[in-house]
C-alpha cells in the first residue's frame, strides 16, 4: 500500500488528506482487480493530477495503462476499445476529460454506452475528472455517475513532495 506524503508549506491535514486518497485510490484499484469498476479521481490541478498519476505508476504493483483523450474525442468507449484493441489491462486511467471540446456529448454517448464498458472491460476505469466534469456527468449522465464505486477527491491547493511510499 501507499506510505506518507511529506510536504512543503502544506498543513499535516492536507498531507494526510492527499496520502489517504492516495490510498483509497489504490486499494480501489487493487480490488476491483480483473473485474469492471467505474472510479472517479478529482483533481482540479493538471499537474497535482500528473504528480500523482506518477506516484501511481511508481509505485503501484498494479499495471495501470493510461490513455490520454485529446480535444476532438467525442466517445469515450470507443476511444478506449481502439486503443487497447483486445488487450485488457490490469487497470486503466483516462485523463484530458477537461481538454474534450465536445465533452457534454462524449458525457451523453458514455452513459448511453454504460452496459458495454461493463461487458466489454474487465479492469477498473479511473476516470480523472475536474470539478466541472463531476457537475456535467451529475446533470447529463446520473446514471453513469451513479455507477462510479467511488469519487477520491485530491486537494488541488497543496503542493508535496514524496518523501517515502512502500508499494
Amino acid at each position: 500500500m501507499v506510505g506518507l506524503l511529506k510536504t512543503q508549506r502544506e498543513p499535516k491535514r492536507d498531507t494526510a488528506s492527499s496520502t489517504a486518497a492516495i490510498k483509497t485510490l489504490v486499494r480501489s484499484i487493487m480490488v476491483a482487480s480483473g473485474d469492471f469498476s467505474l472510479l472517479l479521481a478529482c483533481c482540479n490541478s493538471p499537474q497535482r493530477q500528473q504528480d500523482i498519476v506518477s506516484l501511481l505508476h511508481e509505485f503501484s504493483s498494479v499495471d495501470i495503462k493510461e490513455i490520454l483523450l485529446t480535444p476532438t474525442s467525442d466517445t469515450l468507449y470507443t476511444t478506449i476499445a481502439t486503443t487497447l484493441g483486445s488487450t485488457q489491462p490490469e487497470a486503466l486511467m483516462v485523463r484530458g476529460l477537461e481538454s474534450v471540446i465536445s465533452i457534454n456529448q462524449l458525457i451523453v454517448s458514455t452513459n448511453l454506452m454504460r452496459d458495454e464498458l461493463r461487458k466489454q472491460f474487465h479492469f477498473p476505469l479511473v476516470l480523472w475528472v475536474n470539478d466541472d466534469i463531476v457537475r456535467r456527468l451529475v446533470w447529463l449522465a446520473p446514471d453513469l455517475k451513479d455507477w462510479a464505486a467511488c469519487t477520491i477527491r485530491f486537494d488541488a491547493t497543496a503542493s508535496f513532495n514524496q518523501q517515502s511510499l512502500s508499494a
